[in-house]
């Protein structure tokens, strides 16, 4: 067990920092990474301009996609000069207005166009572009990246998007187009003039889920700590990027570096014996496996490390298999059945009632009347249920309402329907009412029994 709290202190810090921070790190995605790569090289070197989806769940690794891009071109001096970076985001540029003011400062043209008076977005932006011209009359390409590009689509008549597909396509100036989306059916939010300036380029990010043994090396290389050679390496590369680096291209990295750390050696080594042998384990496999079903993104695996390492002290030095189980039952818990759980005992057998009338009908609608006629009938052989009035069940019966284990099929005839016939859809699977009644405290054992069969 290490002694040196510093080093622990050292360790911690340095594993939260390369999983929170390390932006540019990407894994896999070969062509799709090639394909981006060429798409900006060419808008870069030839002038062509271009426009590019990425489209991939949250936590796929899009936006590190384009940043890994853009870290390899910064060894490209070419592009460094003669390419400046403008990134949009959905959540932040609510409306024209306000992106084409970020797009001008990214730019650096506040000056140029300050006390200016223009008709319209598109001769903003033209006057933006040709700013960019040299004396050559050759322009600097621009590359707008915009995150979240579905919220954009919901721009008052979507300017913003058609004004720079519409420079795409034209000669005006060099510029690329990337759109990051987590939506499949964006382009059906397009504008018809909007979807007609597009190139309709689309590349998907999809991680695979078949590749078990990869996600565990993963784990392996994010928990283990590189040696100090290792270090150094990494930040000498990074140093030589930050001295190609130039103002004019206006690019946040991001990038985690690790020059400030430097380990003992022998701490090293012990740590990343122990844990690598921790996590060959059969219950640290077990235990992955379950998370690889539960979620295979690169961006969840870190979120799951990085709560592990938060937990790392003096005392308790290295992650056990314990602590690996218990943080991953927490994603095994499901809110409905602690709900369910804190149900009254009448509440629970009206749900009960619903699940055999679902069993027996196969999903049917129902109402009040159905659920209470079911119930009556356990109620008449039940020794704890027997002197509960209707307006007692009502009640029970709108509070699972309330409580959306039970929605309404509409809201059309609230006002129509007199509430007891109202038809209702379960919102609950069999096996969570299951494991609640399992779980329920100090449930009468007649309940519980009738719980497992339909026949009353």
């Amino acid at each position: 067990m290490p002694e040196d709290a510093q080093e622990l202190r050292k360790a911690r810090r340095f594993l939260k920092e390369r999983l929170q921070r390390d932006y540019t790190t990407l894994r896999g995605y070969k062509e799709e990474r090639s394909n981006v790569r060429q798409l900006l090289q060419r808008t870069a070197e030839m002038g062509e301009s271009n426009s590019l989806l990425l489209i991939g769940p949250r936590g796929a690794g899009k936006t590190t996609l384009i940043n890994a891009v853009l870290t390899d071109l910064l060894v490209n001096r070419s592009f460094v000069d003669n390419t400046l970076i403008v990134h949009l985001d959905g959540n932040l540029h609510t409306d024209d207005r306000i992106a084409l003011k970020s797009i001008t400062v990214q730019m650096r043209l506040e000056n140029a166009a300050d006390g200016k008076v223009f008709g319209s977005f598109a001769e903003n932006l033209a006057f933006l572009l040709q700013c960019l011209k040299a004396g050559d009359k050759k322009s600097k390409s621009v590359v707008f990246i915009l995150e979240e590009f579905d919220l954009f689509c919901t721009h008052h008549n979507q300017t913003l998007l058609y004004n720079l597909f519409d420079v795409s396509q034209s000669a005006q100036a060099p510029i690329c187009v990337l759109g990051v989306t987590c939506r499949l059916d964006v382009i059906e939010l397009l504008e018809k003039r909007v979807k007609s300036r597009f190139s309709h380029r689309q590349v998907f990010l999809f991680p695979s889920a078949d590749q078990f043994e990869a996600y565990t090396n993963l784990c392996q290389e994010l928990l283990l700590i590189p040696s100090n050679s290792e270090l150094k390496a990494s930040a000498d590369r990074i140093d030589s990027l930050y001295l190609l680096k130039s103002e004019a291209l206006n690019f946040n990295r991001n990038h985690f570096d690790g020059v400030e750390y430097e380990f003992d050696n022998k701490f090293v080594e012990n740590w990343n014996k122990y844990h690598a042998k921790m996590l060959k384990s059969s219950q640290a496999q077990k235990t992955f496996q379950m998370l690889y079903d539960f979620d295979i993104s690169e961006a969840f695996l870190k979120n799951f490390i990085f709560r592990l390492v938060a937990q790392l002290k003096p005392d308790a030095p290295y992650i056990t298999v314990d602590q690996l189980t218990v943080l991953s039952a927490q994603y095994e818990g499901d809110d409905k059945i602690d709900l369910l759980c804190g149900l009254s005992v009448l509440e629970l057998c009206l749900i009960i009632a619903i699940k055999h009338h679902s069993e027996i009908y196969d999903r049917d609608p129902f109402n009040f009347e159905i659920v209470f006629a079911r119930f009556s009938k356990f109620a008449k052989i039940s020794t704890t249920m027997q002197s509960v009035e209707r307006s007692i069940v009502l009640k029970a019966f709108e509070h699972l309402r309330i409580g959306e284990l039970i929605m309404p099929l509409s809201n059309s005839g609230v006002g129509k329907v007199q509430k007891e016939f109202e038809m209702h859809k379960m919102a609950l699977t069999y096996g969570q009412i299951q494991q609640a009644v399992q779980r329920y405290q100090a449930l009468p054992t007649e309940v519980a029994q009738w719980a497992q069969s339909s026949l009353i």
